[in-house]
């Protein structure tokens, strides 16, 4: 007898973008701290995560949550976070070749829009089930 999959929550496609359209994802250890970051949510904030993808400058994922409410607050939170690390990681990175190229249009962007010099991510865009 086969089993059907089911879900109780709502599913939400989400798509978020690197400021400028960076091509940060392309290195491997920015990958890491993407991945490390989403087994994080999931484990501590009861993300769940049914699909996603990786491309070199933005993220796509299908996720589930109780509601748009709590979707907000789980992104918000990993967008903050892996924003601070990834930054982190390349100010300490001198052997990263674009460093100071991408360190320079993420605080362009900071200068523009006032906010935190840790953020990276640009716009979200969450479509409803």
């Amino acid at each position: 007898m086969a089993t059907k999959n089911t879900t109780t929550k709502n599913l939400y496609f989400v798509t978020t973008t690197v400021v400028n359209w960076v091509d940060i994802f392309s290195r491997p250890k920015y990958k890491h701290i993407i991945i490390e970051s989403l087994a994080f949510c999931q484990k501590t904030k009861g993300l769940e995560i049914y699909a996603w993808v990786l491309m070199p400058n933005h993220l796509h994922f299908i996720i589930g949550a109780e509601n748009l409410e709590q979707v907000q607050t789980v992104l918000r939170d990993f967008k903050k976070f892996t924003s601070k690390k990834i930054v982190a990681e390349l100010l300490e990175d001198i052997q990263e070749s674009r460093r100071e190229w991408m360190l320079h249009l993420f605080r362009l962007l900071v200068r523009r829009i006032r906010k935190s010099a840790s953020i990276i991510f640009g716009r979200m865009v969450v479509i409803l089930k």
